[in-house]
């Protein structure tokens, strides 16, 4: 009821001089104009109609202060409210803003990004597909806002209807490596970048995780390493989900690899970084790019297809297969929160099969043959 009056107004009968006032409210403060006498308007009903023209522009008045956002805005106000804390998915998203949102759609209200003509620009773009689910998930995302916002009703999100065509699927094969194409290739490497080869293949890292290993995350006792962050664009970070905080256990072969390392590194304190940069002077661990660089020269120079920082975890996980892991010990070795990201497939594991596997594509890394490690 206070919301109808104060989008409508109100007519009243002041009794003591017999005139009908119109009452409504203006930026928080209740005002009246005057309509006429009684002897005018014997009744509200037509004092009523006679204030038509004062309740039109009361109501214009509201609608204007409670229109709809256009998509700039409610963008400025999810990067304060709601925008994730996460270094690498704040860029992300801030890339995809950028450069398609708010071009296309920055001064349009949020109720007018619908889902046909959504589609259709998103079909239009030159990306993949997947990029493009990505734009639609943030055109989603800044549709429930504003319906968190109550800046629109509460409804179906129009992007739900918003299909992508081969969202799903990957428009070029992961690159794996062969046991003779990766003994080939780490041959090309010098340090650090043969240690980080290492132990990304046989850890499954991802490289925003190895490079921000810690000398202190090694536990040289109990054959365990802790992955406790990560590092994008030289920005230390949280790991990318939950389940990529579980220890991982190292075998006697790879703790052997990290105390030749360890032994040669300038940078061998506790609170080290394990890969740390001369150039940087040990502040920071070498970049992701420079990595990069290194396995394309190696990649070339052992005359194998073109080799990225995440071939090694996808080498990783074929290598698993390849010595006959179970999916659900992959799911674990893996650290991925849901094991439809290994394979739709479930189950559980016990620590000696995790132990076993580790050691088997540890020995593929070191020795180019099958090997049951053991932690120390």
């Amino acid at each position: 009821m206070k919301r109808a009056r104060a989008k409508q107004g109100s007519v009243v009968l002041d009794r003591r001089i017999k005139t009908w006032n119109f009452f409504f409210w203006e930026n928080g403060k209740r005002r009246s104009k005057k309509i006429g006498t009684m002897s005018q308007y014997p009744t509200k009903a037509s004092a009523w109609r006679a204030a038509k023209l004062l309740r039109d522009a009361v109501e214009n008045k509201v609608r204007v202060s409670t229109s709809v956002p256009t998509v700039g805005t409610l963008v400025e106000q999810y990067r304060v409210e709601k925008m994730p804390k996460r270094y690498s998915t704040r860029r992300s998203y801030d890339a995809w803003l950028k450069n398609h949102v708010i071009p296309k759609f920055g001064q349009c209200e949020i109720t007018a990004v619908q889902a046909r003509p959504a589609e259709l620009w998103l079909e239009s773009l030159e990306l993949t597909p997947r990029s493009r689910a990505a734009v639609r998930g943030l055109l989603r995302i800044l549709w429930d806002f504003a319906m968190w916002r109550g800046d629109v009703p509460t409804q179906r999100n129009p992007m739900e209807l918003v299909t992508i065509k081969g969202a799903s699927k990957r428009t070029s094969k992961p690159r794996s490596l062969t046991v003779d194409e990766f003994q080939r290739f780490v041959v090309h490497l010098g340090e650090p970048f043969h240690a980080i080869a290492l132990v990304c293949v046989c850890f499954g890292l991802r490289i925003s995780e190895a490079l921000a290993l810690r000398w202190s995350d090694v536990d040289w006792f109990n054959g365990k390493l802790c992955v406790q962050r990560g590092i994008v664009r030289q920005r230390v970070d949280d790991v990318k989900t939950e389940t990529s905080h579980k220890a991982i256990t190292v075998t006697q072969t790879m703790l052997e690899a990290l105390k030749t390392w360890k032994q040669i590194t300038q940078f061998s304190a506790q609170g080290d970084w394990i890969f740390a940069s001369p150039a940087q002077l040990g502040r920071l661990p070498w970049s992701a790019d420079s990595v990069n660089d290194a396995y394309k020269k190696a990649a070339s120079a052992a005359g194998i297809a073109r080799v990225s920082t995440h071939s090694m975890r996808h080498t990783y996980r074929s290598w698993l297969d390849a010595v006959g892991t179970p999916i659900a010990v992959q799911q674990k070795l893996m650290r991925h929160a849901d094991i439809r990201t290994t394979m739709n497939t479930y189950g559980d594991v016990v620590t000696d099969e995790m132990v076993e596997a580790c050691g088997k594509v540890a020995g593929l890394a070191l020795n180019g043959r099958w090997m049951a490690g053991k932690a120390s």
